[in-house]
């Protein structure tokens, strides 16, 4: 592994005016933190690694390989981006999208995962793609990218916890109403905030447990469809269906947001990096090991799905007895296995969905701890601070709570929400891949710091996501979803503002990039 001080640029512990001595003991000690500033033999090796980084342990280390990984397939969630947007990928592409679409999303998010993995183990922090970026192209960008992914991540809590919302409501015996479905949305919300709020530990292992549920429910809900609902013939898969008004090569690509929306949120393993043991190695694998399981286990639960259809026209249309729509997918598992059992598989369905949105709160709120620490935000002294009895940032919680009950209010939409938030998490995840690919053919050395690393590929590999996520991104933002590209048109000129009369003159932009960055102007002195 290369280190900082390999390259020219000396490690450090803090901030020389954050570093006093205590006038009794004479010990040195971190005054920002209130807490001693141990030597590199006294540290265990992960504090230290993070160190040359220049930052405090503050947050707890307690995670495992399996709960880092735990984290990214549970804000993935194949119970929810699959089941949440079936009606919206059949309506698009038919059969054909679910047989032949989540397997094209499926690869080339791979190539993204792997990409980004190796950013994740050369710079293991919990600002993720925030760093990555700011190393590689400087202070603007790792600011952009930063606000980029706190936006995609808010809007995609604001969607899980929708359509959470709708999907346990039958069960309970509650008409699905507008009304009824917000206020469920919020109390949800609620629920995610107050557990976020009390530790990762506890997070940890609901994410644990969300594993689980995630792989029982997919397997259950599957097996039930194959075994008891009437089926159709597998060359069913093969036939296409679109109700869109385009064209069905372009109502086949609209549909991708379906596999796609799925597949975001596997960088919360790179946000936990700072509270995972041996984050090098962990994290990276946490992501890539995230994407693949979904896509396989994905794979089984929409086959099975699109087999039990009776009839596409009656499924794109279906509504209760009250006459409030009925998602597709809730509609395929009444018909297939009955009124009550159905309701009863939808409601694991939410129960996946709300372990989704608790694991997608707990990413937010560390990205945005992340950026108030280097004051790249308002209010960023209050963001970024953490609980001393809990280790959580308690600030970012409840700020990350609030924004996506603002978001799903204002869109009002979920595949509005959906595409707004898949469009800005790919964005955010594809510009420090791009980054890294250019400084990768410049010759830059980071990718000697990383212990995950692509190798020889490494080059091949950047390219082929960097090229397909930005024909994506683009797709996505066409009409119906014209109102996502609008809201981001916005944002980022919001964001310009921002920047230029607000952030530019407080952001600090971490130290050890401005220490990494000023090394060739110091040499050529």
């Amino acid at each position: 592994m290369g280190s900082l001080s390999s390259r020219g640029v000396l490690p450090f512990e803090f901030p020389r005016e954050r570093v006093g001595e205590d006038l009794v003991t004479g010990e040195r000690r971190c005054l920002r933190y209130d807490m001693p500033i141990m030597s590199d033999r006294s540290q265990p090796r992960d504090e230290q690694d993070l160190r040359h980084f220049g930052y405090a342990q503050e947050l707890f280390r307690s995670m495992g390989g399996f709960s880092n990984f735990a984290i990214s397939f549970s804000i993935i969630s194949i119970l929810t981006g699959a089941v949440t947007l079936y009606g919206y990928g059949l309506k698009m592409g038919g059969p054909l999208e679910m047989s032949l679409g989540w397997p094209i999303a499926t690869v080339f998010t791979l190539l993204l995962a792997a990409s980004m993995a190796e950013l994740c183990s050369a710079y293991p922090t919990s600002g993720a793609m925030y760093h990555w970026a700011a190393a590689l192209g400087g202070r603007a960008a790792g600011w952009f990218v930063a606000s980029l992914n706190i936006i995609g991540l808010i809007a995609a809590l604001a969607g899980i916890n929708f359509s959470a919302a709708q999907f346990v409501l039958p069960f309970l015996g509650i008409s699905p109403t507008p009304e009824h479905v917000f206020l469920m949305f919020g109390f949800t919300l609620l629920a995610h905030g107050l557990i976020n709020h009390f530790g990762v530990s506890l997070v940890a292992l609901l994410n644990n447990t969300s594993v689980v549920i995630h792989l029982v429910g997919v397997f259950v809900i599957a097996g039930m469809l194959f075994w008891l609902a009437p089926h159709r013939p597998v060359s069913f898969l093969a036939s296409t269906s679109n109700s869109s008004g385009h064209s069905y090569a372009w109502a086949f690509l609209l549909g991708l947001l379906q596999a796609h929306w799925t597949f975001t949120g596997f960088d919360g393993s790179a946000h936990m990096a700072e509270e995972t043991h041996d984050p090098r190695r962990v994290a990276p694998w946490g992501m890539v090991i995230a994407v693949g399981v979904s896509g396989v286990v994905g794979y089984i639960l929409l086959l099975a799905i699109t087999l039990a259809i009776h009839s596409i026209p009656a499924v794109l249309s279906a509504h209760d007895t009250q006459g409030n729509a009925v998602p597709a997918a809730i509609a395929i598992l009444q018909t297939g296995l009955g009124y009550r059992f159905g309701n009863a598989l939808a409601a694991m369905a939410s129960m996946a969905m709300w372990f989704c949105g608790l694991s997608c709160v707990t990413s937010a709120s560390r990205a945005i701890f992340s950026l108030a620490r280097d004051h790249g935000m308002p209010f960023a002294k209050t963001m970024q601070k953490v609980s001393a009895k809990h280790g959580t940032p308690v600030a970012a919680i409840w700020a990350t709570v609030i924004a996506g009950l603002a978001a799903m209010a204002w869109t009002g939409a979920v595949p509005i929400v959906t595409s707004l938030s898949t469009v800005a998490l790919y964005l955010a995840y594809v510009i420090p891949v791009g980054l890294g690919w250019w400084s990768r053919w410049r010759g830059s050395d980071w990718p000697t710091q990383a212990k995950w690393t692509l190798g020889r590929w490494g080059s091949a590999l950047n390219g082929i996501a960097l090229v397909y996520t930005v024909f994506i991104c683009f797709v996505l933002l066409m009409p119906p979803n014209q109102l996502a590209a609008k809201t981001l048109a916005g944002v980022l000129a919001l964001l310009a503002l921002i920047y230029a009369f607000e952030v530019r003159r407080k952001y600090v932009m971490p130290r050890w990039v401005s220490e990494q960055h000023s090394v060739p102007a110091a040499e050529g002195q």
